[in-house]
């Protein structure tokens, strides 16, 4: 049943990119959602009677939950129609938003943050394939650019936007605005996506096969360390940035990460089909130099600022560099390996929430990047060793077949 030919006689001269990007605004809040905390822990340590510590773990709830749930519900789900698991998705997040955005009482916020990142878990095994079933073999390229284009966006803008949010409105509407988004996202979803059968047991690659492929276990090593580095530091950037007496100008420090990072973006964009392999070396390398400077100079804002910058321009891109070598050294597995990517990055943000709470409670904010230099070393290292599978040197060589399909 090849609904490819069938379903998408007009696809060739036109991608249904209202459709494709409704999931893009669905990965959006995704990101949004499990990030917002992180420029707002100030204002929620204050108002909860908590430390900055403890609040920091409403990130790691939301990651832990997105980690348990991603398999286990993605195979429960996976003879549904392809719609109405989006939609559930989203309400999952317009309620779990909402009941974060009320409570007071901060166990029940974890468990709120929890079930938001379950509702997150499923979304993220679900975006890619759909983006692929809307169009024909040779556009599926182009679409999942166009479906994914909100996570980065996200990765960059999603804590300034809730450090402004929580400054502007507080920090209980900053999540209010985000349900206000995820009402508008349930419309677009039922006014522009199509819907698409569930997929057959048959069609799905065992889970073993894809993790034993050869350069899928370096790229899932690469993502866990790279974004444990990251969150470590992204999680607690109101601490950390405080020691350079800013912490009134944490919105600014993230806006400055976030523009770098869209810059990231766009530089990754231009660089992941020729050189795939030098684009996460350099990145990781400039990453490592960033924590140096950081462990040198973290007093002066001056550092803070430049260093952020640098920090944002070589994250803005990972996720699409790590995807991407993903999808590629996975093959016909790819969507299986991409399920696994989100355990292993959502561990990293669990394992960075309680690291970085730990590291912050013990020696303080200081600490933070002797953390990162270590583990983005590491990353480094993997990376380098993984050139025959992984992380290959030249050209990728993906999607060249659907070409001339």
């Amino acid at each position: 049943m090849d609904h490819t030919h069938s379903d998408h006689g007009h696809a060739q001269d036109k991608l249904p990119v209202a459709a494709l990007l409704a999931l893009a605004m669905t990965g959006f809040i995704c990101i949004a959602s499990e990030t917002l905390p992180a420029g707002l822990l100030p204002l929620m340590a204050d108002d909860m009677n908590i430390t900055q510590a403890v609040a920091g773990q409403s990130v790691t709830a939301y990651a832990v939950g997105s980690v348990l749930a991603a398999i286990p519900l993605t195979i429960a789900t996976a003879g549904w129609r392809r719609r109405n698991v989006l939609l559930l998705t989203i309400v999952g997040f317009l309620v779990f938003n909402l009941i974060t955005a009320v409570s007071s009482i901060f166990w029940l916020t974890l468990i709120a943050r929890f079930f938001a990142g379950a509702s997150a878990g499923l979304a993220w095994s679900l975006l890619a394939g759909y983006a692929r079933r809307m169009v024909a073999v040779h556009q599926q390229g182009q679409a999942m650019a166009i479906a994914m284009v909100g996570t980065p966006i996200a990765l960059a803008l999603g804590v300034p936007l809730g450090a402004w949010l929580g400054q502007a409105f507080g920090w209980r509407n900053a999540f209010d605005i985000m349900s206000g988004l995820t009402v508008l996202l349930i419309v677009w979803v039922l006014a522009k996506v199509p819907d698409y059968p569930g997929n057959a047991s048959n069609e799905r690659t065992s889970m073993h096969a894809v993790f034993t492929t050869p350069g899928v276990r370096p790229v899932l090593a690469t993502v866990i360390l790279w974004m444990l580095a990251h969150n470590i530091l992204y999680t607690y950037i109101a601490p950390f940035v405080a020691q350079a007496g800013l912490t009134d100008r944490i919105d600014t420090v993230l806006l400055t990460f976030g523009l770098a990072a869209l810059l990231g973006i766009w530089a990754i964009g231009r660089m992941v089909d020729r050189s795939l392999r030098g684009a996460v070396l350099s990145s990781l390398a400039l990453f490592s130099l960033v924590s140096l400077l950081f462990i040198w100079a973290a007093s002066e804002p001056a550092v803070i600022y430049i260093g952020t910058a640098i920090w944002g321009l070589t994250f803005g891109g990972a996720a699409t560099l790590l995807q991407t070598a993903l999808a590629d050294s996975a093959g016909d597995g790819a969507d299986v390996a991409l399920s696994m990517n989100v355990v292993a990055w959502n561990s990293a943000i669990a394992g960075a929430g309680v690291l970085g709470g730990v590291l912050l409670d013990t020696w303080g904010a200081s600490a933070f990047p002797w953390a990162v230099l270590g583990l983005s070393l590491a990353g480094l290292a993997v990376v380098w060793s993984a050139r025959a599978h992984g992380f290959p040197a030249g050209r990728r060589a993906a999607l060249t077949p659907a070409v001339g399909h």
